[in-house]
């Protein structure tokens, strides 16, 4: 096959920002990077992209490679470009990211790449534009989480209100009213209540719920309003 004459080879790589909810804090999944240039230091979970791979099929890859998870709700951010990014060698990376139930990757997630949850709170100096990567993802996932139910990605099966409303806070930074976050949720018409209660957090306990998955899918890219004007909450 003919190449194009006279242009600079590059190469292409993808980034993973993975996204987990332990409860009381939103977390970002990190590897210690293998090899040099920052051998050692923390750093996004990424690869390059093969000959004969898609970008998607790439960032598929990569997620399952770290934590053994299929059918994880994962997004194409951006890509990251600028020519001395990356000391070593040329190279473009098209970030993803990811959000996944923190319970789910217990067993699965591999020892290899020494990988650790950070609170978004306390996260440690990143390798190269990663941290660029992480707050451009943050400000998708807040754009996203207002009007779309994709939040509901990083829950555990069932999950109560109160639990509900936590989340939302730790993604946005900012408290809700606690009687205008349940009538808001609730009249998506989105979860299903269970006759079983969480009791470990008061005493007369809150009601589990789970997700209506045929309404969810159905309603996933409806605009749904969660919150209202997201840029503004301080």
């Amino acid at each position: 096959m003919t190449r194009y004459s006279r242009q600079t080879r590059m190469l292409v790589a993808v980034d993973c920002i993975i996204f987990g909810f332990d409860g009381q804090d939103l977390k970002l999944l990190l590897i210690k990077r293998g090899f040099d240039p920052e051998k050692g230091k923390w750093s996004l979970m990424g690869g390059f992209v093969q000959p004969e791979e898609a970008l998607d099929a790439a960032a598929v890859r990569t997620l399952n490679k770290l934590t053994g998870l299929d059918g994880v709700y994962m997004e194409q951010l951006a890509a990251f470009g600028t020519p001395q990014r990356d000391p070593m060698e040329r190279t473009l990376s098209v970030a993803y990211f990811a959000l996944i139930d923190i319970n789910l990757y217990k067993q699965q997630l591999t020892d290899e790449y020494k990988a650790e949850w950070f609170s978004l709170r306390d996260i440690p100096k990143l390798i190269f534009d990663h941290a660029d990567m992480v707050h451009e993802a943050q400000a998708r996932l807040r754009y996203k989480a207002a009007i779309h139910p994709l939040l509901f990605e990083l829950l555990p099966p069932k999950f109560t209100i109160p639990q509900l409303q936590i989340l939302f806070e730790a993604v946005y930074d900012a408290g809700f009213d606690k009687r205008n976050f349940s009538r808001k949720v609730l009249s998506t018409g989105l979860l299903v209540k269970q006759k079983e209660k969480e009791r470990a957090s008061s005493k007369r306990g809150a009601f589990y719920y789970k997700l209506d998955k045929r309404k969810y899918s159905a309603k996933f890219h409806a605009f749904l309003n969660f919150v209202s004007d997201p840029g503004n909450l301080r």
